[in-house]
């Protein structure tokens, strides 16, 4: 089992850069499926990770077993963060983002974290977003072969924040897509590790 970090964020914050964007963190995900000669990989991203493991997927698409959306994002084609942000959230992110070339995180209770065992754990390891990871388009090559992997949405619906629940209907009763919800909040693998765990074994 592979868990990269993206350049910019977790311990490779120190290769944080403005000009990190999008396409940075597909060819991170890519190096590593090419590098370590990864096959039949089953590819999870959570949140912001499934516009990475959406890219990742159209580009290695012959390494993908299934793709894994963990209350994240499914791009179509042309399509970025912002786009589907809550408008309000996006707008934020959109002048922050602008004027620093980062965003900061947002309050972690929007997460589902409220316990202090949690907020200990997670608080530390925050670190500013390169922006243009939010701004920049993606831009898919291969969309028919992309739409014949298999693929799975987990719905984090309490709370929701509110960016994903877009998703979840679209993808609920669609008969090519595994579908599971989950009581919880968005950070699942935090609050509820063996539930997703399951789920991603399956």
């Amino acid at each position: 089992m592979f868990a990269p970090s993206l350049t910019g964020l977790g311990e490779r914050k120190h290769l944080a850069r403005p000009d990190i964007d999008l396409d940075t963190h597909i060819g991170d995900i890519v190096s590593i499926l090419e590098m370590e000669d990864l096959r039949d990989v089953v590819l999870v991203g959570h949140s912001y990770g499934g516009m990475v493991v959406t890219g990742a997927a159209d580009r290695a698409h012959d390494r993908i077993k299934r793709i894994v959306y963990l209350d994240a994002f499914v791009p179509e084609n042309g399509k970025c963060v912002l786009d589907y942000a809550v408008p309000e959230r996006a707008a934020r992110m959109r002048e922050e983002g602008e004027r620093t070339g980062s965003v900061s995180p947002p309050p972690l209770s929007l997460w589902g974290l409220t316990k202090p065992e949690h907020i200990d754990l997670v608080k530390p390891r925050e670190v500013r977003h390169p922006y243009r990871t939010m701004s920049q388009r993606i831009v898919l090559r291969n969309e028919t072969v992309l739409a014949g992997i298999p693929k799975t949405f987990i719905n984090c619906s309490s709370p929701a924040t509110g960016s994903f629940d877009q998703f979840a209907a679209k993808y609920r009763n669609n008969p090519s897509w595994r579908f599971h919800e989950l009581q919880t909040g968005h950070d699942a693998m935090i609050l509820m590790p063996e539930r997703v765990a399951e789920i991603l074994q399956k």
